[in-house]
């Protein structure tokens, strides 16, 4: 699949934005990351798909997920057939 379907917004010191981007790598998912330090409209677009100020935000075709919440995660994924 060429085309990404998986965004994760995050930032360089936070500890569960590496884990579910290693846990993406580790599945062999692919995702396109936007740091919400280096650019302020990642950040906006976070809030504004997630209604809350945490990272990471996950989206997964549309599903948002806020945390790493690895079952959430792994449930929405199969529902999306990306694993």
């Amino acid at each position: 699949m060429s085309d990404t379907k998986v965004t994760v917004y995050s930032a360089d010191w936070c500890a569960f934005c590496h884990a579910a981007k290693d846990y993406f790598d580790k599945l062999g998912v692919k995702y396109q990351e936007k740091n919400v330090e280096e650019q302020m409209e990642y950040a906006q677009e976070a809030v504004k798909k997630s209604g809350q100020m945490g990272i990471p935000v996950i989206d997964i075709d549309g599903a948002i997920i806020v945390g790493f919440d690895r079952a959430r995660i792994d449930n929405v994924l199969k529902e999306k057939k990306l694993v």
